[in-house]
């Protein structure tokens, strides 16, 4: 049966005017609806994991606190509310990018830590072989970090884990070696260093200044607006996965600490970094300059984290004295 032209005419501007049509208007709630909930979890996601003591086992063989705080800074970056956000697909990852700048952060240390312990901790000298399962974490870690799939960077960070746990499980079977001297924990600091360094100039390129080229031109060099929230968070995840490594290293260094009259230094170092970790009571983060009206929350990060870096130099000196 064939309808009349002027009701076909009829139909199809009712089914393409959204005001006459109760599934378009159902239709467009349940999209305004799925963007609320995922603008909720995409909120509750985003909120930072707190920092965690990190339990020492009695009697534990040297290296043990170590590998066990590099292991749970891992499985946090993977396992907190919401997991893995760097690669996520869904809507909010486009308005909600704090996160995967903190996660970003995370893993820059989570990769220092990897390769110091593979180039350093765990070999005797520089001829020594390395460590089986450290130089297979080494390159997971190393993997893309927004990787949605084939394969998903969550595998290959898991990966990563699995080879640390191997390496924790032989230290206390004495068929690998931590070897906790002076010497790799300088090493380690002075990486340690110069991250802070590039941390601190990047968060004080919020207000921009002058960088000399030459002896005659110079260019302003300022971080873009909508990247200040990038690069706060950033240094936010970095330094809430290091106080966690200190604070481990601390235990497996103690000796040296002591023997080099280093532990007041090496402690001043980590409660710089831990008021990095101050609640954040704004909900955006500001950008004021130096002395301007509003506030501006990378100086205030870029002051801790020059006075850890400040301490790290003179910890350094310490631990070169014979």
């Amino acid at each position: 049966m064939k309808l009349p032209d002027n009701m076909t005419e009829t139909v199809g501007d009712r089914l393409l005017d959204p005001g006459n049509n109760r599934v378009w208007r159902a239709a467009v709630a349940l999209i305004v609806l799925l963007l609320l909930v995922d603008a909720g979890l995409g909120w509750y996601w985003s909120q930072e994991p707190d920092l965690v003591v990190v339990e020492v086992v009695p009697d534990a063989v040297t290296g043990d606190a170590t590998t066990s705080a590099l292991i749970m800074v891992a499985e946090t970056l993977l396992d907190k509310p919401g997991g893995y956000l760097s690669n996520d697909m869904l809507p909010h990852r486009l308005w909600l990018d704090n996160m995967p700048s903190w996660e970003f952060g995370v893993v820059v240390q989570i990769r220092d830590m990897t390769r110091v312990m593979r180039r350093d901790m765990s070999r005797s000298q520089s001829q020594s072989e390395d460590d089986a399962d450290l130089m297979r974490a080494e390159p997971q870690f190393n993997f893309d970090n927004a990787s949605w799939a084939i394969p998903a960077t969550e595998r290959e960070y898991r990966r990563g884990i699995d080879a640390l746990k191997r390496y924790r499980s032989r230290l206390g079977e004495n068929e690998s070696r931590f070897y906790a001297r002076a010497d790799n924990l300088s090493y380690w600091l002075g990486d340690v260093q110069n991250r802070l360094g590039a941390m601190s100039q990047q968060l004080s390129q919020s207000v921009g200044q002058e960088a000399i080229e030459g002896q005659v031109d110079s260019k302003r060099e300022k971080t873009p607006w909508m990247d200040i929230d990038d690069v706060f968070y950033e240094a936010r995840g970095g330094c809430w996965a290091l106080i966690h490594f200190l604070r481990a290293a601390e235990h497996d260094f103690a000796d040296v600490l002591a023997k080099k009259n280093a532990m007041v230094s090496y402690q001043q170092v980590i409660r710089e970094l831990e008021g990095t970790q101050e609640t954040i009571w704004s909900p955006i983060i500001l950008n004021g300059s130096g002395f301007g009206v509003l506030a501006n929350h990378s100086l205030v990060m870029a002051n801790y984290i020059s006075r850890a870096n400040a301490a790290l130099l003179d910890l350094r000196q310490l631990l070169s004295q014979g």
